[in-house]
C-alpha cells in the first residue's frame, strides 16, 4: 500500500511501461522498487569495512602468481655462484629485466644491448655489494617491482569489481525469468550463449544481449558514445548483439546510459560523483541536441549523505531514471530488473 501511495501522489514527468516475463509493471518512477528516500542510498559502515575487506581478498589473490614467480626464481638464481654467473641463466633474463625497475612494456621498446647493460647496472649495484645474499636481494628487488604493477592495476579494482557484481546481477534476473542471453567476451570480442554452467564468465565479460518479447537489448560495458566523445560505463542498446559494432553509432538505438563507480573509499565519493554528474550532462546535451531523452542511471559503491541527497534530488525530478547503492545487494537486483525489462 505505501509503494502505490507514493506512486500516485508523486508528480510523474513521463509514464514508462516495463515487461518482466509475464508480469506488466506500469510506473515512470523505477527507483521505488527499491528505495524510500535518499537515506536508503546512503553506504553503510558495515559495507564500507566489508568493501575493504573484499579489496583486499582480491589482493591476495592477484598476487599469487607473483609469489610463485618469486619461488622460482629463487631456485634458479640459487645455480648461480656468484651474481655476474646470472648472466649466463637464459630463462631468468626477463626476471633480471624486472628486477632491474625494467617494465615489460619497456622492456619491448628496448634494444638488445641496452637490457643486457640495464641487468649489469643491477648486478653491480645491487647484487655484488650483498654478497652471499645477492639471491635474496634480486628476489625481494623482483618481488617489489611485480607488487608496484599491481599496486597500478589495484587503482581500477575497484570498477572491475563492480562490473563483475553487476554483471552476474543481470545474468541472474534473466535466468531466473528463463530469457535466454548471450555473452561478449572482453578477449577475443566474440559473443557466445550463456548457460548455467558459466559460472565465472564475469570474470571475461564485456557485454550482454537478451531478447524480452518483441524487444532485443545489447548491454556493452566502456563504450565512447558518438557525440558525447567520451567513454560511458555502461550503455544498453536497442540492437542485436552482432550489431552494436554499427549500432552504437546511431544515438537513437541508446536505451540507456549508466555510470557505475566501485571505489568504497568514502574519502573519494563526492569525486566520484562530480565526475558522473559531469558525463551525464555530457550525454543529456549530446542527446538532446538530437531530441533524445534516453534513461540516465546510477550506481555507486560508496555514497555518503551528501551526495545521497543530491542523486535522490534528480531522481525525484526526473534527471536520473534511476539508482543504486552497489553493496545493497537488493538495490543492485531492484535496478537490474529494471535494466532487463526497458
Amino acid at each position: 500500500m505505501r509503494y502505490m501511495a507514493v506512486c500516485m501522489t508523486s508528480p510523474i514527468p513521463r509514464k514508462c511501461v516495463y515487461v518482466w516475463g509475464k508480469k506488466t509493471v506500469s510506473t515512470s518512477k523505477p527507483y521505488y522498487w527499491h528505495l524510500e528516500s535518499a537515506k536508503s542510498l546512503v553506504t553503510p559502515h558495515e559495507a564500507t569495512t566489508a568493501g575493504y575487506a573484499t579489496l583486499a581478498l582480491e589482493r591476495n589473490r592477484l598476487s599469487v602468481p607473483f609469489t610463485e614467480q618469486a619461488r622460482a626464481l629463487r631456485f634458479i638464481a640459487s645455480e648461480a655462484r656468484s651474481p655476474k654467473d646470472l648472466l649466463q641463466i637464459q630463462e631468468i633474463q626477463p626476471a633480471l629485466l624486472t628486477a632491474a625497475g625494467v617494465s615489460d612494456k619497456a622492456s619491448s621498446h628496448m634494444r638488445t644491448h641496452d637490457r643486457k647493460e640495464a641487468v649489469k647496472e643491477l648486478i653491480r649495484e645491487f647484487l655484488k655489494p650483498a654478497g652471499s645474499s645477492f639471491v635474496e636481494v634480486l628476489v625481494r628487488r623482483f618481488r617489489r617491482a611485480r607488487e608496484a604493477t599491481l599496486g597500478g592495476s589495484m587503482r581500477n579494482i575497484g570498477g572491475v569489481l563492480a562490473v563483475r557484481k553487476l554483471s552476474r546481477a543481470i545474468i541472474s534476473n534473466l535466468t531466473l525469468a528463463g530469457i535466454p542471453y548471450q555473452w561478449l567476451h572482453s578477449s577475443n570480442n566474440t559473443w557466445a550463449a550463456g548457460t548455467e554452467k558459466n559460472a565465472d564468465i564475469e570474470l571475461n565479460l564485456r557485454g550482454l544481449s537478451w531478447s524480452n518479447r518483441s524487444k532485443t537489448r545489447t548491454l556493452i560495458y566502456n563504450l565512447t558514445v558518438p557525440d558525447v566523445k567520451k567513454n560511458v560505463d555502461i550503455c544498453l542498446l536497442n540492437c542485436r548483439p552482432r550489431d552494436y559494432k554499427t549500432a552504437y553509432r546511431k544515438l537513437s538505438l541508446y536505451v540507456a546510459l549508466g555510470e557505475l563507480k566501485g571505489g568504497i573509499d568514502p574519502a573519494g565519493a563526492d569525486e566520484h560523483w562530480k565526475t558522473a554528474g559531469t558525463a551525464f550532462a555530457r550525454i543529456r546535451k549530446a542527446f538532446s541536441a538530437r531530441r533524445l531523452r534516453p534513461h540516465l542511471f546510477f550506481i555507486g559503491a560508496a555514497i555518503e549523505n551528501g551526495m545521497a541527497g543530491e542523486i535522490w534530488r534528480e531522481l525525484e525530478e526526473g534527471s536520473l531514471s534511476n539508482a543504486a547503492n552497489l553493496t545493497d545487494s537488493n538495490q543492485v537486483a531492484s535496478l537490474c530488473r529494471w535494466l532487463c525489462s526497458i
